[in-house]
């Protein structure tokens, strides 16, 4: 990916150590991910709806993993420009996040085995998935 500076026109190739002032709007810290155990069950999927159902609740599975992600910006970034405002006492797990792939590279909702947008989709989902679904 290449991004051209504006003063001289020079192209610059995005990588992991410059990907972060690329970004705008802090793509990685207006949500974050909860890994929950596999849904078997049409009780595991029910309770999947319940959650689905609030405000900003995604639900995706990656590889064998299954994840709740919510989309809720951290309190600790600050306007206009989305820094970090506890950088230096910021947590463990974003100090151990790696930009290698990120929400720059490719959307969030994009790469998946499954993901669900809204409760509707993932009914769908599972009336396909447990024949007796209504029943």
């Amino acid at each position: 990916m290449l991004d051209s500076t504006a003063s001289r026109n020079i192209p610059v190739t995005i990588a992991s150590d410059n990907k972060c002032g690329k970004c705008t709007n802090s793509l990685c810290c207006n949500y974050f991910t909860q890994l929950i155990e596999t849904p078997r069950s049409k009780y595991d999927f029910d309770c999947l709806l319940w959650q689905i159902s609030h405000q900003d609740v995604n639900i995706y599975k990656d590889g064998k993993e299954w994840y709740l992600l919510m989309r809720n910006k951290c309190e600790h970034l600050m306007e206009p420009h989305g820094m970090c405002g506890i950088y230096d006492r910021r947590p463990d797990i974003c100090r151990e996040y790696t930009n290698d792939f990120c929400e720059y590279d490719q959307p969030l909702d994009e790469g998946y085995e499954l993901y669900f947008n809204n409760y509707k989709e993932l009914r769908k989902y599972c009336k396909k998935r447990f024949k007796k679904w209504d029943r």
